[in-house]
């Protein structure tokens, strides 16, 4: 396998905490002449050199003489690295020109910068890492909320790779056996009876469930787009900052207070959130009002929830109604308020809840029906593998598609086992695709570049 714009051969140097002020900042390196390369501009050169892996060496990084900053450097010897090579972590003074000025030596002295997913890419192209948990270690940095990482570091240990692998056995002993009845056919057999077609049925059952899981996983990676709608007064804002846990919305008895949409981050029991407070739904002669209420509408058109709020006090007008009912496809939750005021009855088809949202009576009933609504009839659980891409499930479902094929000529009896054997090997094909064991440059170089530098 080779990437031109990795370079491998070369040795290189990024940056690996953010550029702010803290305590402490690290620069990595790797290569196979990182450490010798590194010597040269260390204050103890020979027990730089001399170092076992997995130790750490005090020093200082110096330039041309003078003393940059004062480091610990963690020594990892290949292959026992992260991407296989000699690597060294230097841990120096946080500040931003501390932390510059150590990468900066480092690159006026035989280091190239790494291009973005560069170590992890050396990770896997040394065979440290298959592709799988190389994509986990990108979903873990972007996780939202602690359900997703959970995800993520389940596909990082290796769960995904494992169940693919495990499916890829029950293909490759099925072909086995076919390749027997090829090389000594029995003239009273049927294709249909030549093989046990037990195992491939249950890699297709397999392969279903984790083409299914990806509904799910994407959801907790990228998250939902949850707006709050309503009329006037009826409580958004009050919802909006209790769902929060803080004060980001104004909340006041007047009409027509927030005019505008805020939205921030939110998490519904582990599914993170893009939720939007919007202004008021009503007839207004206030030409910034009224922009606002035509946003509320374009919102509420392209959400993933719409959670409408309706007034207990007031009960369910007509306007309600219509805006409920003219939602399109975007599914809603209809979210009575200020039930510790009043409880009506109501009379509308779909989900509805009950709650207070100053009282934070019944946010927490909201929030289940919120995660049951978003995750429909998804089975996926976090103590299963799940797939984290959609490259992922392009290939697992074409592997689907081949086992499927495979059953359904094998059932027929029309062609003769040669054309179960394509099917099956371009499925085996397709799960090499999941874990990199069979994948094209230029889709490396788009997994990879969405990584930051330094991973």
């Amino acid at each position: 396998m080779t990437n031109t714009r990795y370079s491998p051969e070369e040795d290189i140097a990024a940056i690996a905490t953010a550029l702010a002020p803290g305590a402490l900042g690290i620069v990595r390196t790797s290569g196979k002449n990182s450490i010798e390369l590194l010597s040269k501009v260390f204050s103890r050169p020979e027990a730089l050199k001399k170092a076992e892996g997995n130790t750490i060496v005090y020093g200082w990084i110096t330039d041309q003489g003078s003393r940059v900053d004062e480091v610990l450097v963690s020594v990892f010897k290949a292959p026992k690295s992260f991407t296989g090579e000699d690597m060294c972590e230097i841990s120096c003074h946080g500040g931003v020109s501390v932390v510059t000025a150590v990468y900066e030596t480092l690159l006026k002295n035989g280091f190239r910068p790494a291009e973005k997913g560069e170590f992890t890419f050396r990770s896997y192209i040394n065979g440290k890492s298959d592709l799988t948990k190389a994509e986990a270690v990108r979903e873990i940095i972007d996780s939202k909320t602690d359900v997703s990482r959970s995800h993520a570091a389940g596909r990082l240990s290796g769960s995904l790779f494992a169940e693919i692998d495990s499916i890829k056995t029950l293909v490759t002993d099925t072909l086995a056996a076919i390749e027997v009845d090829i090389e000594y056919p029995e003239d009273e057999e049927t294709i249909a009876d030549s093989f046990d077609p037990a195992d491939l049925e249950n890699a297709r059952d397999r392969l279903a469930q984790l083409a299914s899981s990806w509904k799910s996983e994407k959801l907790y990676q990228d998250g939902a787009k949850i707006v709050l709608a309503g009329k006037t007064n009826a409580g958004k804002s009050s919802l909006f900052n209790a769902l929060l846990k803080e004060d980001r919305s104004i909340v006041s008895d007047i009409e027509g207070t927030t005019r505008d949409w805020i939205e921030s981050w939110v998490s519904f029991d582990g599914i993170p959130a893009r939720l939007f407070d919007t202004a008021g739904l009503r007839e207004t002669d206030d030409v910034i009002e009224a922009k606002g209420v035509e946003l509320t509408k374009d919102l509420a058109a392209e959400a993933d929830l719409v959670l409408y709020l309706i007034d207990s006090t007031q009960g369910l007008s007509e306007e309600d109604k219509a805006f409920i009912s003219k939602n399109g496809s975007v599914p809603v939750i209809v979210v009575f308020n200020k039930c510790d005021l009043a409880l009506i009855e109501d009379d509308i088809e779909g989900k509805t809840v009950h709650i207070s949202a100053k009282k934070g009576t019944g946010v927490g009933e909201l929030t289940n029906l919120v995660k049951q609504t978003i995750l429909g009839d998804s089975t996926a659980k976090s103590e299963t593998a799940g797939l984290g891409s959609q490259r992922q499930k392009e290939s697992v479902a074409e592997a689907l598609d081949r086992i499927n094929h495979a059953l359904e000529i094998a059932a027929e009896g029309f062609y003769g086992l040669d054309a179960v054997v394509q099917d099956l090997e371009d499925c085996l094909d397709s799960l090499g695709e999941v874990t990199g064991e069979v994948t094209p440059d230029d889709v490396l170089g788009s997994i990879f570049s969405h990584f930051c530098v330094g991973k």
